[in-house]
C-alpha cells in the first residue's frame, strides 16, 4: 500500500471515532490454591491486568483466587454483557493460575479445586472452551482470549496426566488466542511479582497506535529476552478487523495509528519516495531514526554506477574524478570513510544527494532537514532539476486559484481543495458513507510542508505512472500539485 492510500486509514478513523465501540473483560487470577501447590504471581497479575484494562476502556470484572462456582457465573454474566453490547463490541477473557490440558481440552483450575481421578477433571475445573462458546454466542466483531496458565502441573501424582502445558485451541471466526507459552511447553511464574508474560503484555497495550498481532509480537520478543529463550508465547487469530488497546482519541489516534501503518508501508516498499513522505509527515516518530538510516541506504544505492553484488543486491559504487581511486565501503561519493565517519548525519546526506543528482535526493534532504545548512541549496537544484526533465510545467502557487475544466477544482486554490472533502472514492467500493462530505484536512497530516513532498513523487523518475493512479481529487489535482512542486512549492 503506498502512502496515499493513508487516507483511507484517515477516513475511517473519522467515522469510527463517531461510532462507541464498547470494550468487556472478565480478569481472573487464582494463585491461592486449597489442595496442590499454590502460585505467587496469578492475583497481582490479575489485578495488574484489570487496572491496565480499565484504563485502556475496558469495563473490567476482577475475579481473585475464584472458586469454580464464581467462575462459571463470572464466565455466563460475561457471556450475557457481550451479547447485549452488540456486534461492534469487543470481548476480553485474561486467565492466570494453573491450567492443564486432558484429552486435547484445556481446563482452568479454581482455588477449590479437589482432584484424585484424572476422569473427573471437567466436573472440578473450567473447560476453556466454555468461554469460547460464550464470545461465539454474542456474534460481536473481536474477541481476545488470553491465558497465563502454563505453569507446573499440579496434578503429577494422578495417572493419566502426564501432558504438559496447555493444548492448542481452534480460534473462531473474529477471535484471538494467545498463551503464555508455545502448547505442550510449560511458562515460568515469575520472580518479579508478575509473570514475564504478562508483564510484557501490559507494557506493549499501553503502547498507541499497536494493532493486537503486532503487539503480541513485541511481546513474543520482550518474554523470550526475559527468559533466555526458554519461554515462547504463542498465539492464533481468526480476526477479520485490527483491533488497537490504547489508539488514543481524536487526532492523535489518527496520527498514531497513521505513523504506525506509515512506517510498516514504507518498511516494505523500500522506495525512496515513500521514506521521504514518511519522515516528513512523522519526524518525530519512534521508527524516524530507523526510516533514516533505510533511506540513506537506499540512496547510496541510487547513486550512478551502482552495480550489483554476487547476491544481486545492489551495492553502491562511489564516483570520483577520473584517475583516482574511490572508496568500496559505500561512503558517501568523493568521501573516504574515514571523511564520511566525521561528518555529521546531515552532512552526510547532502553528500549522497549531490552524488545521486536527482531531485528525489535533494527533497530527500529537504524532507529530513528542511531549515538545515543547505536547504536553499537543495531547493535550488531541486526546481533546477525538474525543469531541466522537459516537463515544463505551469508553476503555481499554494494559494494561487486553480484554472482546471474540473468544476470542483476551478477558481479554487490547492489549500482550498485539500480542507474539502473527496471527489472520488479513496479506493474503488468503499462505501460512500466513509468518504463523501469528509474533510481531509486533518488526513495524512496534509500541512503545506508535507503536501509539497507528496506533490515531489510526479517530478521524479516513474512520473507518468505515479500520475495514473487514482487519486481522491482526480488526475487535474494531481498535475495541478506537479505544476506546484516544480516551482519549488512556493
Amino acid at each position: 500500500m503506498r502512502l496515499l492510500g493513508l487516507l483511507v486509514v484517515c477516513l475511517s478513523c473519522l467515522s469510527l471515532a463517531a461510532r462507541a465501540q464498547e470494550r468487556i473483560a472478565l480478569v481472573v487470577g487464582n494463585g491461592a490454591y486449597a489442595s496442590v501447590s499454590s502460585l505467587d504471581n496469578p492475583a497481582s497479575d490479575a489485578q495488574l491486568m484489570g487496572a491496565t484494562l480499565t484504563r485502556l476502556g475496558f469495563d473490567v470484572t476482577l475475579l481473585v483466587d475464584a472458586s469454580q462456582v464464581e467462575m462459571k457465573r463470572a464466565i455466563a454474566q460475561f457471556g450475557r454483557a457481550l451479547r447485549g453490547a452488540g456486534a461492534d463490541a469487543t470481548g476480553l477473557f485474561y486467565y492466570a493460575g494453573h491450567g492443564v490440558q486432558s484429552f486435547g481440552a484445556n481446563y482452568l483450575l479454581p482455588v477449590d479445586v479437589a482432584l484424585n481421578d484424572a476422569a473427573d477433571l471437567d466436573l472440578a475445573g473450567v473447560d476453556a472452551q466454555t468461554v469460547l462458546r460464550q464470545m461465539y454466542s454474542a456474534a460481536n466483531r473481536t474477541n481476545i482470549f488470553i491465558l497465563d496458565a502454563c505453569r507446573n502441573n499440579p496434578f503429577v501424582d494422578i495417572p493419566d496426566f502426564d501432558d504438559p502445558g496447555l493444548a492448542e485451541m481452534q480460534a473462531p471466526r473474529g477471535t484471538f488466542l494467545a498463551y503464555a507459552t508455545a502448547p505442550g511447553a510449560v511458562a515460568y511464574d515469575g520472580d518479579s511479582g508478575n509473570s514475564p508474560f504478562t508483564r510484557a503484555m501490559v507494557d506493549q497495550m499501553n503502547r498507541p497506535g499497536l494493532s493486537v498481532e503486532r503487539m503480541f509480537r513485541e511481546v513474543r520478543i520482550s518474554v523470550l529476552e526475559q527468559t533466555g529463550g526458554r519461554q515462547t508465547p504463542w498465539d492464533a487469530s481468526s480476526l477479520t478487523s485490527e483491533f488497537i488497546f490504547n489508539g488514543g482519541s481524536g487526532v492523535d489516534a489518527m496520527a498514531e495509528v497513521g505513523a504506525v501503518t506509515a512506517w510498516e508501508a514504507a518498511q516494505a516498499s523500500g522506495d525512496v519516495v515513500d521514506l521521504i513522505l514518511f519522515l516528513r509527515s512523522y519526524p518525530n516518530s519512534p521508527f524516524a531514526d530507523e526510516a533514516q538510516a533505510l533511506l540513506t541506504e537506499r540512496m547510496r544505492d541510487r547513486a550512478p554506477g551502482a552495480r550489483e553484488g554476487p547476491d544481486g543486491q545492489p551495492v553502491a559504487k562511489v564516483v570520483e574524478p577520473e584517475g583516482t581511486a574511490g572508496p568500496t565501503d559505500g561512503s558517501p561519493a568523493g568521501l573516504t570513510a574515514t571523511e564520511s565517519a566525521g561528518l555529521t548525519a546531515e552532512e552526510q546526506m547532502f553528500a549522497a544527494a549531490r552524488a545521486d543528482g536527482s531531485v528525489a535526493a535533494f527533497l530527500a534532504y529537504l524532507g529530513r532537514y528542511p531549515t538545515g545548512r543547505f536547504a536553499e541549496m537543495a531547493r535550488q537544484e531541486a526546481a533546477r532539476l525538474g525543469d531541466a526533465a522537459g516537463a515544463e510545467p505551469r508553476v503555481i502557487a499554494f494559494g494561487d486559484p486553480l484554472v482546471s475544466d474540473v468544476s470542483q477544482l476551478s477558481g479554487r486554490s490547492i489549500s482550498q481543495v485539500i480542507r474539502g472533502s473527496p471527489v472520488y472514492p479513496p479506493i474503488a467500493g468503499l462505501p460512500e458513507a466513509v468518504w463523501q462530505n469528509k474533510s481531509c484536512s486533518n488526513c495524512h497530516q496534509w500541512t503545506e510542508a508535507a503536501l509539497c513532498e507528496q506533490a515531489s513523487r510526479y517530478l521524479v523518475a516513474q512520473a507518468e505512472r505515479s500520475l495514473d493512479k487514482p487519486h481522491p481529487f482526480g488526475g487535474a489535482f494531481k498535475q495541478a500539485l506537479r505544476d506546484w512542486a516544480s516551482g519549488g512549492c512556493r
